[in-house]
């Protein structure tokens, strides 16, 4: 992993990405994993980041991060738009 970490940090400095601006891109993407790996669960996520509720709120705003957006995208989609599973049994 620290192979990954150091050719993407690399790429980012060859590209010109600010500092200030690879931090907010590491952010958004790490604390988006900590939220899916938690179905969208904020007090969760908040938990495993080792942060409180609030600060992860005012994180997710001052990143741009719309959580509705977030908890939509990592809800089940209605029955009616889930794919039809033919039951086995009733196959035979």
């Amino acid at each position: 992993m620290k192979r990954e970490m150091d050719g993407l940090i690399m790429q980012m400095h060859n590209a010109g990405i600010p500092y200030s601006e690879a931090v907010r891109q590491f952010k958004k993407r790490y604390i988006l994993e900590v939220l899916a790996h938690h179905k969208g669960n904020q007090c969760k996520a908040a938990d495993e980041l080792g942060m409180h509720r609030n600060t992860l709120s005012r994180t997710l705003a001052e990143l741009d991060m719309d959580t509705a957006q977030i908890r939509n995208g990592m809800r089940r989609p209605p029955r009616s738009e889930r794919p039809h599973i033919q039951n086995i049994a009733s196959a035979r």
